[in-house]
């Protein structure tokens, strides 16, 4: 079983009800953290998880609503991890994650610096081991693989998703992405699609182009829903709502969804939970 926790369905307008976009996956006694939106950490405390319990930090782009937490994730890893010669803690992303990761460091230096000067146990900086990748395996550790593909979240580029797998289970989590071939090679008889979404209809009746200028890179609800159908996954669970789901607003935005997919739709508040069995797939 693939348990999911949406840990951060916002977007990036500050909403007081949910934290900035992050993912939460446990598969095979192994966690995995989807982008590290704002408020991320509180989110995991909530649910349960850790810094310093993550077997790794998967980046689907460097958007800034999805990496915004990316320095508070690697240093309190570094300050709560009391074991001597911790493991460096993976962060896998597409091409640049490296350097933003080196930037990260250097813009916490101070705080590196003051904190080894007052603990004796700490003796150099937070450890990680950064990969970068566009397509292929990215992930191999008893049992649970996880492959990256490419999508198209253009001009951000590149941007990729992921796919989890572990005991024929499988997750695939989408990033912000409009619709594209490799999203649906990568979806394709998958348990369960994490898909980040907007709802165009409202969007487009406001009156900021900066805020219309989102319809043409990112999924639509109906679009994602599409998506899902043409995969033929299991289960469809919607995330990153722009603009934010208003209580009460569930069924209307899970109807829309419905209009094109036929199964199972999760949505809803953060700390979600969709848990994914072996068998839960849809035809390849």
């Amino acid at each position: 079983m693939i348990e999911v926790t949406l840990l951060g369905t916002g977007s990036p307008i500050p909403d007081a009800r949910r934290a900035g976009p992050s993912t939460l996956v446990r598969a095979g006694g192994q966690t995995f953290l989807v982008d590290c939106g704002r408020g991320v950490q509180q989110r995991m405390t909530a649910a349960g998880a850790a810094a310093n319990g993550l077997s790794a930090l998967l980046l689907t782009h460097l958007h800034s609503d999805h990496i915004a937490d990316l320095g508070d994730v690697i240093i309190t890893r570094w300050v709560s991890t009391f074991t001597p010669d911790p493991a460096p803690l993976p962060i896998i992303g597409p091409p640049g994650t490296a350097e933003v990761v080196d930037a990260t460091l250097k813009a916490f230096g101070f705080d590196i610096g003051y904190r080894i000067a007052h603990h004796a146990d700490l003796t150099g900086p937070p450890p990680v081991q950064v990969f970068e990748y566009t397509d292929g395996e990215v992930w191999n550790s008893d049992g649970v693989t996880i492959r990256a593909a490419p999508t198209d979240h253009r001009p951000v580029a590149p941007t990729i998703g992921f796919r989890v797998e572990h005991a024929d289970a499988s997750v695939v989590l989408a990033g912000d992405t409009v619709p594209c071939d490799t999203l649906d090679e990568l979806a394709a008889g998958a348990g369960a699609l994490v898909h980040t979404v907007i709802r165009s209809d409202l969007i487009d009746k406001m009156p900021m182009q900066r805020i219309r200028d989102i319809c043409d890179y990112h999924s639509s609800v109906e679009q994602a829903a599409d998506t899902a159908a043409r995969a033929g996954v299991g289960i469809l669970i919607l995330t990153h709502y722009v603009p934010g789901i208003e209580p009460g607003q569930e069924d209307e935005w899970r109807a829309l969804a419905a209009e094109r997919f036929d199964r199972q739709i999760e949505l809803g508040d953060d700390l979600l939970r969709v848990e994914v069995h072996p068998g839960v797939c849809g035809k390849r």
